[in-house]
C-alpha cells in the first residue's frame, strides 16, 4: 500500500479542490464532492483524512445543525487518529463522542500533527452553538480551544489560531452582552480555515 505525508494523500488534494469550489462561491458542489469523499475515501484513508473530510464538509453545511454534527464526527476522528478507530453508528459513520480529556486537552499520547488539530476543531464547535444561540455552549468550547491552543508553538500557525479564537471570544461576548457583534460574521461559523495542505505543525487543517 502507497505510504503518504499528510498534504500528499489523494484524499487531502480532493478535499483541497472542494475547499477551492467552497471559496469561488460553489458551496453546493463542494457540499457533494466531499459528501462522495466522505462515502468512498479509498481504502488506505485513516482518521486522519475522515477528519479532514468531516472538517471542512460541516462547513459547507446551509443548517448550523448539520454543521454542528459534521463537527463532531470531526473531533471524534482526531480522538481516533492516536486512539484507535472511533465506534460506529449502525450506518457505518463514526459515532460523535470526543475522546479527549477532561477540560478539553487532548490526549498525553495524542501526536504533535492531532495535538495541533484540537484548538480549530474546539472553535469551530463554539462557532456552531453560537450560530444556535447557544451561548452556554460556545463558551464551553470556547474553553477548550484556549486550553488547547496554549500547547500550540509560537510561530504562525499558534499565532493565527490564537487569533481566531479571541476574535469569536469577542462576539460572543457581544451577544452576552445584547449588543451586535464586533466583526463580520464567518461563513462556516467558526472563524475560517485556510486550505487542507498539512503545511503547519502537521495539521492538514492548519
Amino acid at each position: 500500500m502507497p505510504q503518504h505525508t499528510p498534504s500528499q494523500h489523494p484524499v487531502m488534494q480532493r478535499v483541497g479542490q472542494a475547499v477551492m469550489l467552497h471559496r469561488a462561491g460553489d458551496r453546493e458542489e463542494a457540499r457533494n464532492r466531499l459528501a462522495e469523499l466522505w462515502a468512498d475515501p479509498g481504502p488506505d484513508a485513516g482518521p486522519l483524512q475522515r477528519c479532514t473530510i468531516a472538517h471542512y464538509l460541516a462547513a459547507a453545511q446551509d443548517d448550523p445543525r448539520s454543521a454542528l454534527r459534521w463537527d463532531l464526527v470531526a473531533l471524534a476522528e482526531a480522538d481516533a487518529v492516536d486512539a484507535g478507530p472511533a465506534p460506529c453508528t449502525d450506518g457505518g459513520e463514526p459515532s460523535p463522542v470526543p475522546r479527549t480529556q477532561a477540560g478539553g486537552a487532548p490526549s498525553r499520547g495524542a501526536s504533535d500533527g492531532t495535538r495541533g488539530l484540537y484548538p480549530l476543531l474546539y472553535l469551530r464547535l463554539a462557532g456552531d452553538h453560537l450560530a444556535l444561540d447557544c451561548v452556554p455552549a460556545a463558551r464551553h468550547e470556547l474553553g477548550r480551544a484556549r486550553s488547547a491552543a496554549a500547547r500550540l508553538g509560537d510561530d504562525d500557525h499558534g499565532r493565527r489560531t490564537r487569533a481566531a479564537i479571541e476574535a469569536l471570544a469577542d462576539r460572543l461576548a457581544d451577544v452576552a452582552a445584547g449588543t451586535p457583534p464586533s466583526g463580520p460574521r464567518p461563513a462556516d461559523g467558526g472563524g475560517g480555515d485556510p486550505p487542507p495542505d498539512g503545511a503547519t505543525g502537521g495539521s492538514p487543517l492548519a
